[in-house]
């Protein structure tokens, strides 16, 4: 007796800031990618994801399209490394809070693809510039772990974005691999040229990204 045709999966969107990030991110294509998917590289800052994104999602082929949002990040709290990673229980900015999905899964599946790398789950915060000294104090008191220039605006706009059809229900994650941290400040991004370990580290999470992505047909507990 048949269960009734296959439910297909939505698009998976992963939203990037910087080539850098693009070039990782492309670099470790896996075979486990779902049927239709997309790399999208936004731009530095909140306004360009915002712009970037609601115009992705406002194309056809990505009606209900899940989005992630990846890419770099500063750590905010003491004993973070370079090469950590982030996984948002939920992204803040001036505008609100974005509660992301399926966020435990998504950490689990990190452990397994990127073995011997910390996974930091927490609230990921949004700046429209690079935060430094007492700035970074000031979030880690408010309860972020991390923060970065386009994840909140990314999730924003993919859920509450008016050029966003069916953003209310649409699932969300964010991941970030962490570059700078309080005992590794980081001068200018350009230093992650050249083989640094997010780098590397971005170019493995991938797998993560599809189990994530397969797991939203799952039933909701």
């Amino acid at each position: 007796m048949s269960d009734g045709p296959a439910v297909a999966p939505p698009p998976l969107l992963i939203a990037c800031a910087l080539r850098i990030e693009r070039t990782a991110l492309r670099s470790g294509r896996d075979r486990g990618a779902p049927e239709r998917y997309e790399v999208l590289r936004t731009g530095m800052g909140p306004r360009a994801a915002e712009r970037a994104v609601g115009r992705k999602l406002a194309e056809p082929a990505l009606h209900g399209a899940a989005v992630l949002a990846t890419g770099f990040c500063a750590g905010l709290l003491p004993g973070m490394s370079p090469g950590d990673l982030i996984v948002a229980e939920e992204t803040r900015d001036p505008r609100g809070t974005v509660a992301c999905a399926g966020s435990a899964l998504l950490a689990e599946a990190l452990a397994r693809a990127v073995p011997g790398r910390t996974v930091h789950l927490g609230a990921l915060t949004g700046s429209d510039h690079v935060v430094r000294g007492q700035e970074r104090g000031r979030l880690r008191a408010e309860g972020a772990i991390g923060v970065d220039m386009e994840s909140a605006a990314t999730l924003w706009t993919a859920t509450r974005g008016g050029s966003a059809p069916g953003g209310a229900d649409r699932p969300v994650a964010a991941v970030r691999v962490i570059v700078d941290a309080p005992e590794h400040e980081l001068v200018r991004i350009g230093t992650v040229r050249g083989g640094i370990s997010a780098f590397r580290v971005l170019r493995a999470v991938l797998p993560a990204f599809y189990d994530w992505h397969r797991s939203l047909l799952l039933p909701r507990r």
